[in-house]
């Protein structure tokens, strides 16, 4: 069986994501929808699909899930409208930068029984997820220490800052993602900092450039984030793992892994300019275990609750920088 999903949103994400299921076995695109027909028409005759409103595809009953790639404020509409329909979601990650709203939008989901997927692209990233099976089976001991690294070679736009909900909710809530699933502990405690080193614009927009951030579990396992929107060398993204037995990490890649050496040094090519690069094989993994979730009738992990606690991480982040303190998640109990 062929899983037929439709695409919602044809930008840059939704691009990444069509040729993620062009890649994919046991999933066709039959569908694309876009509030710019051209930009909808560019994917769809791609990839041999046909361009149609979103209200179609919701009646569409040829169609089996859905990808939603659309502007945030739109993720939990689309995730109600296409659960009561009974098709399978995958939703790009935030659900909301309200966390009452994504409550209310993951009761919907649990009252239909819909599958939902977000679209915590990192954890299927081959690397960080060699990282994670040494770590399950035992190699470096028990976790004690997490560094995650996470820079943008840039600051977006002035109008992406406005809509984003601001750094923590936007790029810091992957690396919220990857420290529980590399912790494998839920966060008790969350300290951070911010500022503006980068943009003085994003300060005047209410937002921070530059970010750090200390989780504590309760047994007092501890994960550290380094956030920046500029990396003049390139995306930079890494992370490491301290063990009770020993370490393990994952190091910046390349899209040529070769190193040249002459009576001049040690020459290495440049990193991957950004994330539609440097994660190809997420997308398409991520992707893939959509398709196998909806087919053998699974929860697909992550899911709409991860999804939650990342963003419950965020807002304690943002508390922590504008109180000036430790901040427990009991206080978002």
């Amino acid at each position: 069986m062929t899983l037929k999903v439709a695409l919602l949103g044809a930008g840059r994400i939704g691009k990444v994501h069509a040729k993620a299921v062009a890649s994919t076995d046991g999933v066709e695109l039959v569908a694309v929808a876009d509030a710019f027909a051209d930009a909808a028409a560019a994917i769809a005759d791609k990839h041999g699909a046909r361009v149609q409103s979103t209200a179609a595809i919701e009646d569409n009953a040829d169609v089996d899930a859905v990808i939603i790639c659309t502007p945030t404020d739109t993720h939990a509409d689309l995730i109600e409208a296409f659960a009561r329909s009974g098709k399978a979601v995958f939703c790009e990650k935030p659900i909301d930068l309200s966390v009452e709203r994504v409550k209310t939008c993951l009761a919907v989901v649990e009252r239909t029984g819909a599958v939902l997927m977000l679209g915590f692209n990192r954890r299927f990233d081959p690397h960080f997820q060699a990282v994670h099976a040494a770590i399950q089976k035992g190699r470096i001991g028990t976790v004690e220490m997490v560094q995650i690294v996470s820079r943008d070679p840039g600051p977006p736009p002035a109008d992406y800052i406005k809509s984003s909900g601001g750094i923590f909710r936007d790029m810091t809530i992957h690396d919220f993602d990857m420290a529980r699933y590399l912790l494998g502990e839920e966060i008790e405690t969350v300290l951070a900092t911010g500022s503006n080193l980068v943009d003085p614009q994003i300060g005047t927009l209410g937002d921070y450039d530059s970010v750090s951030v200390v989780l504590m579990t309760a047994t007092g396992k501890h994960c550290t984030i380094s956030n920046s929107r500029r990396a003049t060398y390139g995306y930079d993204q890494r992370i490491e793992v301290l063990g009770s037995r020993g370490a393990i990490s994952a190091e910046n890649q390349r899209p040529v892994s070769i190193e040249l050496a002459t009576a001049d040094g040690f020459q290495r090519p440049p990193l991957h300019d950004f994330f539609m690069t440097r994660y190809t094989e997420a997308y398409a993994a991520e992707i893939a275990a959509f398709v196998e979730a909806v087919a053998a009738g699974t929860e697909p992990s992550p899911g709409g609750d991860d999804g939650l606690n990342a963003l419950l991480l965020a807002e304690a982040a943002l508390k922590s920088v504008h109180e000036k303190r430790a901040v427990p998640m009991s206080e978002f109990a």
